[in-house]
C-alpha cells in the first residue's frame, strides 16, 4: 500500500514556476514509477509526465515539454515536478500517481489506468 500526497500549488502568474512535489509513503518507493497528471475544469484528467522507478526515464505530454521537469528522490520517498513557463491553460488539479513497475516503456507509465494509487491532487491557478 501507497499513500501520496501532494504539495506546493498555489495561485501564480503567467511566466511564473512553481514546484510540486509528492511524498511517498512506503517502504518500497524506488520500486513505482510515477507519474503527474492534471485536470482542469469540465476536462478529463489528462497526462502531464512520467518517470520510470530509477529516475533513468522520463516523458511528457507535449503541451508542457520543455517547459516542466519531472524528477525523484528515492532516498526522501518524494517525487517533484518543476514546472516554469506556466500559461493560464496549466490551470488544472494535478495529482501525482504511483505504478508498482520495474521498468520504463513510455506506453505504460503515461497510461492513467495502470496507475494504483492516487494522490488528493493539489490546485494550480495560472493568471494572465
Amino acid at each position: 500500500q501507497v499513500q501520496l500526497v501532494e504539495s506546493g500549488g498555489g495561485l501564480v502568474q503567467a511566466g511564473d514556476s512553481l514546484r510540486l512535489s509528492c511524498a511517498a509513503s512506503g517502504r518500497t518507493f524506488s520500486s513505482y514509477g510515477m507519474g503527474w497528471f492534471r485536470q482542469a475544469p469540465g476536462k478529463e484528467r489528462e497526462f502531464v509526465a512520467a518517470i520510470s522507478w530509477s529516475g533513468g526515464s522520463t516523458y511528457y505530454a507535449d503541451s508542457v515539454k520543455g517547459r516542466f521537469t519531472i524528477s525523484r528522490d528515492n532516498a526522501k520517498n518524494t517525487v517533484y515536478l518543476q514546472m516554469n513557463s506556466l500559461k493560464p491553460e496549466d490551470t488544472a488539479v494535478y495529482y501525482c500517481a504511483a505504478q508498482a513497475y520495474i521498468g520504463s516503456r513510455k506506453d505504460l507509465l503515461q497510461r492513467e489506468r495502470q496507475y494504483d494509487y492516487w494522490g488528493q491532487g493539489t490546485q494550480v491557478t495560472v493568471s494572465s
